[in-house]
């Protein structure tokens, strides 16, 4: 690995505005809930859908073939965090993430 190429990205939370770095190895959700972020999830395998949110910037890829997610949800942005992995920084709309502690 060069001594430029990136081993972190940011995550911004909004509306809520809070921040946290990651790799690119980790889903956003584990990442989120390793940082002290609860994102609404259930299965975690991409199916039930409850921690569809929306991508505001960045991109990101899929752990599986096939998530959950019709092809016009994925143009409008809408992604699952449970088995999404960024390739870059990230802006994500969740107005039910939620502060696992408090400073």
């Amino acid at each position: 690995m060069s001594s430029e190429e990136k081993i972190e990205c940011q995550i911004t939370v909004q509306p809520q505005g809070w921040q946290y770095q990651m790799g690119f190895s980790s889903t956003i959700l584990e990442s989120a809930l390793m940082s002290g972020i609860k994102l609404p999830s259930s299965c975690r395998n991409g199916t039930c859908r409850a921690c569809l949110c929306k991508l505001v910037s960045g991109n990101v890829r899929y752990t599986i073939d096939w998530p959950g997610l019709s092809m016009e949800e994925k143009q409008e942005g809408w992604i699952l965090p449970c088995v999404a992995v960024p390739l870059e920084s990230l802006t994500l709309e969740v107005p039910l993430a939620m502060l696992l502690f408090e400073n």
